[in-house]
């Protein structure tokens, strides 16, 4: 009866094999929830869409060293001693100054700034789709990594049942005499040694939940499987195109390069020579205290307004404009470089994935028959040690081999699946509006921020005091490592294989 009850432990783990699976949609977690959660309240995203906005400023900035510029000032005076003693020495003089100066011409170096940081933003939202990509190719990582470790856990907490059958059926049978001490000991050993990969199993698992909460902002609950990954492509060769075009790495490395271009231009115009129009006014107001009544009485204010056009002309600096434009020479250089090595790390990226996706899909099919090969197996080692044909520690390697077996195909699945995501990724297609996480109006678009702010000139334009929009994960209960009842209910797919 116990052989009986052991071996129904050890089939019974086949169920535990994809605790990627769950059997009750309600009030379950799904990738696409965790995809979303993270687009909305990952701190590092967040802060990425605030960098981009401090970016889109450049352009602005660059914009008003073009525009025209009105200063005032105003001066009071007690004159407490005068040079003579003249009746006209005034007493007092409150001034007033107004003036405009118009650049009109500076040496390509406002036009060249404005297109540098417009070069600059492009890259900048490049960046972003980077962070994003990033970040979801994290919370992809996390997810599968959680339903990887709860059937771990559910594979290693079955093997402790298993072993634990097995060694009080060895222990019977020892008291009859059928075994001897060393059976009893080699099964006391395994099964020491699986409780002591369930309690690095659990560990684990609470440790893979904590980095998904860390990147959604939630606790995982009962994780479906992943969906198919869409858009994947038919070849390495169609996947090394699309990264070509695609990945936004590789479009900030051409953006910053093509800025670097724009800087070389600006750096040159410091020889060149420079024309502003001005105009200013002037008012003086001695306040009652310039001379004395009568018909000589001097004037008590005075006005004046200048008009003029000013050029100057740079004829000697000591090199600094030439020192400054080799310079800018020099990081256009290193821009079109890393133009390159971002070209290279993508080509990298994209073959390392795909191969990496191959390479867990073979594994997957190889585990799957060794799971079956090993079921067979411990079933038939079973019988043959009920009638004396196989010791005990046969049984005891046949169903470690069987662990073993089921562990490799879990870890493969998870693998491929993540290899898959890191493959869409290099080739720029894991955003949200790739993966369709919310409808169109909900994406942030940066482009919006860019529009708004391009056109204003004036200088209280201010944006509100900036908030947190992200939350605390302080007050989510801590991970423990729970397995659900749902997730180790049935076999399944694991949503590994593209579409």
């Amino acid at each position: 009866m116990l052989e009986g009850r052991v071996r129904r432990l050890a089939l019974s783990a086949t169920a535990l094999l994809p605790v990627f699976l769950a059997a009750g949609p309600a009030a379950a977690d799904t990738l696409q929830e965790a995809l979303t959660a993270a687009y909305r309240n990952n701190p590092t995203l967040a802060a990425a869409r605030a960098g981009q906005r401090a970016t889109d400023e450049t352009v602005a900035i660059q914009k008003a060293q073009g525009r025209p510029s009105v200063d005032a000032s105003g001066q009071y005076l007690e004159f407490v001693k005068q040079a003579s003693d003249n009746f006209i020495n005034p007493d007092r003089l409150a001034t007033a100054n107004l003036n405009l100066a118009v650049p009109i011409y500076s040496g390509g170096a406002v036009r060249n700034g404005i297109r540098g940081a417009g070069a600059r933003v492009s890259a900048g939202r490049a960046d972003l789709r980077a962070t994003e990509s990033s970040i979801f190719s994290q919370t992809v990582a996390a997810y599968m990594d959680v339903l990887r470790t709860q059937a771990l856990v559910g594979l290693q907490a079955n093997q402790v049942d298993v072993l634990s059958v097995n060694l009080q059926a060895t222990s019977d049978r020892f008291e009859i005499g059928d075994l001897t001490r060393t059976d009893v000991a080699q099964s006391q050993a395994r099964l020491a040694q699986a409780q002591s990969d369930l309690r690095t199993a659990q560990a684990n698992l609470i440790n893979a939940r904590e980095t998904y909460t860390q990147l959604t902002g939630l606790a995982p609950d009962d994780l479906q499987p992943p969906p198919p990954l869409p858009g994947f492509p038919a070849s390495v060769e169609d996947a090394e195109d699309i990264a070509l075009a695609q990945n936004p790495d590789l479009i900030a490395a051409k953006e910053r390069a093509r800025a670097s271009g724009f800087d070389v231009e600006v750096a040159g115009s410091g020889r060149l020579p420079r024309v502003s129009v001005f105009s200013g006014g002037t008012y003086n107001n001695y306040l009652g205290s310039l001379g004395t009544g009568g018909p000589n009485a001097a004037q008590q204010t005075t006005t004046s307004v200048q008009v003029g056009v000013q050029l100057n002309m740079p004829l000697f600096q000591g090199g600094l404009p030439a020192a400054q434009r080799r310079q800018a020479q020099a990081r256009e250089a290193a821009a079109l470089e890393q133009v390159v090595a971002a070209e290279r790390a993508v080509i990298a990226q994209v073959r390392a994935a795909w191969s990496s996706w191959q390479a867990a899909t073979a594994v997957i099919q190889s585990a799957q028959a060794a799971v079956d090969a090993a079921t067979l197996s411990l079933e038939g080692v079973r019988a043959e040690n009920s009638i004396g044909n196989r010791t005990i520690l046969d049984t005891l390697n046949a169903e470690q081999e069987l662990l073993n077996a089921r562990v490799l195909l879990v870890t493969a699945r998870r693998n491929a699946y993540v290899a898959g995501f890191s493959l869409l990724a290099a080739m720029g297609r894991a955003e949200a509006r790739d993966l369709g996480l919310m409808p169109e109006g909900l994406l942030y678009d940066p482009v919006a921020n860019y529009e708004r702010i391009e056109g204003k000139w004036f200088d209280w334009d201010d944006d509100p005091d900036p908030v947190v929009t992200t939350t605390s994960t302080a007050n989510v209960p801590p991970a423990t490592a729970e397995v659900p009842q749902a997730a180790v209910s049935r076999l399944g797919e694991t949503g590994s294989e593209p579409r």
